[in-house]
């Protein structure tokens, strides 16, 4: 006999709404707690795995929501609760959401909870609008609780039985979960025609964009390696000037240094396309009358960093070039810096501006 079946006829929501708040008092700041040790677990899972996402979020239900949905009636019986024992049967007390940047990374994070986590269940959000012939947008619904080998630690045995919920969507999938919510529309049936054309037109756009995002991803990822192959095998006039490739050459052409950051790369990759370089061949061409180590101790009197060395050639086959093309021409002490610097370069007999395109 379930506990619905149980509840009489006459059934006093209110009670039963005050009795379960005065309940959750009680319990709340053990689900908030518990919130923030699912966003814990999930957050060194993520960084260990080297999954980056878009943003993980964590909450306990609200006391007023909580009460809400606890003098929720039965759907098929009004006369009735939905939940008999709401601090039990409510499974999103605690809960988090994981929002990802692209839809492969829904993949890896569904098996990162299923290795993390006990999941009591999971539902596909896709699935249900489908059969129940809803607009809305897919992302997948964990109930998940602790497994055995954590709770049997002093830090988390206080949450053994706990159940928490986590969602799982794409940044586009949240926009859309986010405004879709703020409508309120929820069956077809009941939104008007134009609404419902732009609604469905929506929807499909934005499956589209998902799509086009990973696409675009793993193309991004494939040029990139492809442009690291080039270099290797010495296709220099192959390879794109991009920040990622331009590592990939200097580390090759001088040796990898690793205090170099990706942002380095990048403004150095966009020096190079304001000079009016389009490929390592070019610069190839352009730095080779320089040795790298001996220039740099001319200007800087030590062996500066790899970029540093790089620029310094640079200078020196551009000239003049280099200082008119660069972001920072109309800064006076960055003109006065870079001039004294192939002062330097002629006083020790370096050859200047050799390069011409």
């Amino acid at each position: 006999m379930t506990v619905e079946s149980q509840i009489p006829s006459g059934f006093d929501f209110e009670a039963h709404r005050r009795a379960a708040v005065d309940q959750y008092q009680k319990r709340g700041p053990l689900y908030e707690s518990f919130a923030e040790v699912v966003k814990a677990i999930l957050g060194e899972a993520l960084r260990n795995r080297r999954i980056k996402v878009a943003s993980i979020e964590a909450r306990a239900k609200t006391l007023e929501s909580f009460a809400q949905k606890a003098a929720d009636p039965l759907e098929a019986d009004p006369s009735k609760p939905k939940y008999g024992n709401p601090l039990e049967e409510i499974t999103d007390l605690a809960a988090a959401r994981v929002i990802t940047f692209f839809l492969k990374d829904i993949q890896e994070v569904d098996r990162l909870i299923g290795a993390e986590f006990g999941v009591v269940e999971r539902t596909d959000k896709a699935d249900i609008l489908l059969k129940e012939d809803r607009l809305g947008y897919q992302s997948v619904h964990y109930i998940v609780e602790l497994r055995p080998n954590r709770t049997c630690l002093p830090e988390y045995s206080r949450y053994s039985g706990l159940k928490a919920e986590i969602q799982l969507r794409t940044v586009l999938q949240h926009a859309w979960a986010e405004i879709e919510h703020d409508i309120q529309y929820k069956s077809i049936e009941t939104i008007p025609k134009e609404i419902r054309r732009r609604f469905t037109a929506l929807a499909g756009l934005l499956e589209i964009a998902d799509r086009e995002f990973q696409a675009v991803q793993a193309d991004d990822e494939r040029l990139r390696q492809q442009a690291r192959r080039s270099v290797a095998q010495g296709k220099l006039n192959e390879v794109e000037i991009t920040g990622d490739a331009l590592k990939a050459y200097l580390d090759q052409k001088l040796g990898s240094d690793g205090r170099m950051t990706a942002s380095g790369y990048d403004w150095t990759a966009k020096l190079l396309r304001r000079l009016g370089f389009t490929n390592f061949s070019q610069i190839e061409k352009a730095i080779a009358p320089y040795d790298h180590d001996a220039l740099s101790r001319t200007i800087h009197g030590n062996r500066q960093g790899q970029l540093t060395r790089f620029e310094d050639m640079i200078l020196a086959a551009t000239g003049q070039d280099f200082i008119e093309k660069h972001e920072l021409a109309n800064t006076t002490w960055w003109r006065s810096w870079k001039q004294a610097h192939l002062d330097k370069m002629r006083n020790g007999g370096i050859a200047i501006g050799t390069y011409v395109q």
